[in-house]
């Protein structure tokens, strides 16, 4: 017996019978509701998996400034720096390590008869040399200093790139918490809008009822098209700063990421002395002063070098022959070796050298004077920081409280208001000093932590 279409169509679906049940019967509704039951089951099933695709990734600090510097070009071109930098040491090292070569020269000289030719300084009219020669800079003071000025090259560098990382936390940081702000602004701004759509239902309701006048209506729904305007105000900020910190995070445009906000954790203040301390031992500003002055020293060192004597050593092994043979004709041997000792003394050079030492104590004063303003600046900015940080972190409190205390004065201000005691402007008021007070809290909240980057940034501690 051949099924049904019905039964081919029952035989798919999970529990049902490969024979229908009939319309209205109770094995009907039954087959129904196991059918309705096993698609919301399957739908409940997929929910989690389609959030989970759809969800933006959300980004904390800590990422954000791993992003940031895996896509800072300025970083890459400081680290380029260093390399460079490094490169340049190891040349100069090589120069005060002995080195091997392997000359070969072939010399014709113009003939007139003799075995020599025509130039008397050579040994035939066909020279030969084929040979190793080892060099060796036995005293070089100028080569040493300039070798050692390479090294603190290289320090400066890395001390540079300090720099531009540490300047690169301080833009992802500020940019960090400006995009957390602007959200919290928009929350609150959507808050306002809502608390004003109720204040217009209550007027209308008290009109119809003949408790207030007109007038009232029209000053809250006034209200209620400020506070739209303001909270489009702030969702387009919240887009702004969301795209000045993906330039900063992404190499390619993008805005699919969500933020973590971690204004309500905030980490307590260190002490001002431990501070100073951590900044005068990790201030990147600092060190690369000391290293410029450093760099500068060595560098009045090999200036002053050029006055003073340089012993070389060369040592050669090969061939320098009429024949290009190991044995001449008559069986001697051919190959030899020698070996000479070179003293170079400056006697005169129109006083270049004393030109360079100059100039060279010259660069070296002023960077000195560059590290002692380096240090007075490190200084200064720390206090500022520091000040600024500790006013905010004493400010979270105060900000809080009248927060809490706006919100209850636009409570009790609105059943006054019902109660027909005050005027639509002093519930026009508190509205606007809560949301006043709402935005200075998180702003509070914002500067405190800035603050505290800005402090992790002088003393290298993020």
């Amino acid at each position: 017996m051949t099924a049904t279409n019905d039964d081919e169509a029952c035989s798919s679906v999970p529990f049902v019978t490969r024979r229908a049940p009939l319309a209205g019967s109770p094995m009907y509704f039954a087959h129904a509701r196991s059918l309705l039951v096993f698609a919301i089951v399957v739908c409940c099933a997929r929910i989690p998996y389609l959030d989970a695709q759809q969800r933006p990734p959300a980004i904390d600090l800590k990422n954000a400034l791993e992003l940031a510097r895996g896509n800072s070009r300025q970083l890459q071109s400081a680290t380029l720096d260093i390399s460079l930098a490094r490169e340049d040491r190891f040349q100069a090292k090589a120069v005060l390590l002995p080195s091997l070569n392997y000359f070969n020269q072939a010399i014709y000289t113009q003939g007139n008869g003799t075995e020599s030719g025509i130039f008397v300084a050579n040994d035939g009219v066909h020279i030969y040399n084929s040979q190793a020669q080892v060099h060796q800079e036995i005293f070089s003071p100028e080569k040493l200093a300039e070798y050692r000025r390479t090294i603190a090259a290289q320090s400066l560098a890395a001390a540079k790139k300090d720099i531009v990382e540490r300047g690169l936390v301080a833009t992802v940081v500020e940019s960090y918490y400006t995009a957390v702000a602007a959200k919290r602004k928009a929350a609150n701004s959507q808050k306002a809008l809502e608390e004003a759509q109720r204040f217009v239902e209550v007027t209308q309701r008290l009109e119809k009822g003949g408790e207030v006048a007109r007038a009232d209506v029209i000053k809250s729904q006034l209200v209620l098209q400020q506070r739209q305007r303001e909270q489009q105000d702030a969702a387009l900020a919240v887009e702004k700063s969301r795209i000045a910190l993906a330039v900063l995070l992404f190499p390619s445009y993008r805005i699919d990421f969500d933020l973590v906000d971690d204004l309500n954790s905030p980490e307590a203040l260190p002490s001002y002395d431990e501070i100073e301390t951590s900044a005068r031992a990790k201030s990147p500003e600092l060190r690369a002063a000391e290293e410029t002055v450093r760099q500068e020293e060595y560098a009045a060192k090999a200036a002053r070098a050029g006055y003073l004597p340089t012993l070389s050593f060369d040592y050669f092994y090969g061939i320098n022959s009429r024949q290009f043979a190991i044995h001449d004709n008559e069986g001697l041997n051919r190959l030899g070796s020698s070996a000479q000792a070179t003293l170079n003394i400056p006697v005169w050079d129109w006083w270049s050298t004393r030109s360079k030492v100059r100039q060279a104590d010259m660069k070296r004063q002023q960077a000195r004077l560059e590290l002692e303003l380096s240090r007075s600046q490190l200084i200064s900015n720390l206090h500022a920081v520091y000040f600024e940080a500790q006013t905010a972190l004493v400010q979270l409190d105060s900000l809080k409280r009248s927060q809490e205390d706006a919100a209850e004065s636009l409570r009790l201000t609105h059943l006054r208001y019902e109660a027909g005691e005050i005027s639509v402007l002093e519930v026009v008021d508190a509205q606007s000093t809560l949301v006043e007070a709402r935005n200075s809290y998180d702003s509070g909240l914002a500067r405190y932590r800035l603050a505290l980057a800005n402090i992790h940034t002088l003393t290298g501690t993020i």
